[in-house]
């Protein structure tokens, strides 16, 4: 199969694809006269409202040229056994806080695979560092208009950037955030501090340089770089104090207010670990900007507690009798604790019981839900009375699967445990639900973690 090639893997029942007898096995080899490289050329080329599509049948070896009329934003149905149609883009860094180099030898494969990929940024979310990214890359993003493109910034200091990064080209791939904010491309920023390293006056001037792409870099997050027990022969990252990160929070807080007046936007936020860590409220619903950075753990507590509240003030007592626990990890513990109290004073009838889950598997430094394991739920809940059922955040799940990072599967679990688990979304009305009603399906395996989406902005003549 030649690179440009690609396969179909299934058309959608009553779409186009179906209609012009396009199947599964099929190869998609051009849209108007033109070879497509990846998912992003085929998803911006599908827009316009004529087509002709080249197609070679996978049975017969015949080339169809198939011409189509349709609306702008109809979808022509057609899923590829490629999700990007190209190989994924692997890491060229070694970065110092690198998550991936610090698990256990033995897991699955797929985990230890480190992407650093532009298109899983508009696809998915994923941070990237701008290191494996061409002049090419950046001019296709601006031709498309592709965003917003999340950036793993860390620092702006460029030298300090090759240090962290080990990559003697991460320095200079900044000046790629140049190219994007001259080109009005929406961009996100994170910044995973390191104390001792890219903490204190360079945080400083990280903030203060990246703040002139304001608008279009529209937030920053700063969250603590995450370390497990498994760093032997890597660089000896500390783990930060409370006092380190009062000191995060004021630096950050002090910049906020003065942003929000000139853009409308906070643009600099701590992650919800620096309040926990330095036991301060989180701060209102407003400062979080619509909770942009919602995925990197900013906002998240915020968010559960306002929706928790606001639900749980709509409900009254019905008489409703039952005993649930819900784990969860050490850092989500104190709000849950707090969730649950609040509930058994309006609903005294219901009683819950909530477990911290410490980090055995990754070492008890890691405290978030997303990263514990079976065998730590289940070592640690094996004795415990867990009433009718048991409460789980969606996240312990593989996405779209009933298995647990470690491969445990959550049938093995309720096996080990003796006990219905429940996987509850993530908001706080879900919560609130599986609280009245643990036993509804409508709480059951449904997985709400959000997957950022990239928007095309393709000007038709027309105006469109």
């Amino acid at each position: 199969m030649k690179k440009h090639e690609h396969v179909i893997k299934n058309v959608k029942p009553g779409s186009i694809g179906e209609e012009l007898e396009v199947e599964a096995g099929d190869v998609l080899l051009k849209i108007n006269d033109e070879e497509l490289e990846d998912i992003f050329d085929y998803q911006y080329m599908v827009e316009d409202d004529y087509l002709e599509i080249l197609i070679r049948k996978g049975t017969t070896g015949e080339e169809w040229l198939l011409e189509i009329d349709k609306e702008p934003d109809e979808d022509l149905g057609l899923e590829f056994e490629q999700g990007l149609m190209d190989e994924y883009r692997s890491c060229h860094n070694n970065c110092i806080f690198c998550f991936i180099d610090q698990m256990p030898k033995g897991m699955r494969e797929t985990l230890y695979f480190k992407d650093d990929d532009s298109r899983l940024s508009f696809l998915q979310g994923n941070y990237i560092t701008l290191t494996n990214m061409s002049d090419k890359d950046i001019d296709r993003i601006i031709r498309f208009h592709l965003f917003p493109i999340n950036i793993s910034v860390h620092t702006t200091n460029p030298e300090l950037r090759c240090t962290m990064l080990h990559n003697r080209f991460a320095g200079e791939a900044l000046k790629k955030i140049d190219r994007l904010s001259e080109a009005c491309i929406e961009m996100n920023g994170q910044i995973v501090l390191c104390k001792g390293v890219n903490d204190h006056e360079e945080l400083k001037r990280s903030i203060e340089d990246l703040s002139k792409y304001l608008p279009h870099m529209r937030s920053v997050s700063v969250v603590p770089a995450g370390i497990t027990k498994y760093r032997e022969n890597l660089y000896p990252l500390e783990l930060f104090t409370k006092e380190d990160a009062c000191e995060v929070i004021d630096l950050i807080e002090s910049y906020q207010q003065g942003f929000y007046e000139e853009y409308g936007l906070h643009f600099i936020h701590a992650s919800d670990e620096w309040y926990i860590l330095a036991e301060r409220d989180f701060p209102e619903e407003e400062t979080y900007d619509g909770y942009i950075q919602l995925e990197n753990g900013v906002g998240m507590m915020r968010l559960l507690y306002d929706e928790f509240t606001q639900a749980l003030a709509e409900v009254n007592p019905t008489g409703e009798k039952h005993r649930i626990s819900l784990a969860t990890g050490a850092l989500a513990y104190e709000m849950m604790s707090r969730l649950a109290e609040l509930f058994m004073k309006k609903f005294p009838d219901i009683q819950i019981q909530v477990y911290r889950i410490d980090n055995h598997f990754f070492g008890e430094k890691i405290t978030v839900s997303g990263l514990l394991t079976g065998q730590d739920i289940i070592g640690q809940l094996k004795d415990k009375d867990l009433g009718d059922c048991l409460l789980l955040p969606c996240n312990v799940l593989r996405m779209g699967e009933d298995v647990f990072l470690d491969d445990v599967t959550l049938e093995e679990a309720k096996t080990a445990l003796q006990v219905d688990i429940n996987i509850v979304k993530s908001g706080g009305r879900d919560l609130l639900s599986a609280f009245l009603c643990p036993f509804s399906k409508e709480n059951g395996n449904t997985d709400n973690r959000k997957n950022a989406g990239f928007v095309y902005q393709k000007q038709y003549p027309d105006g469109k």
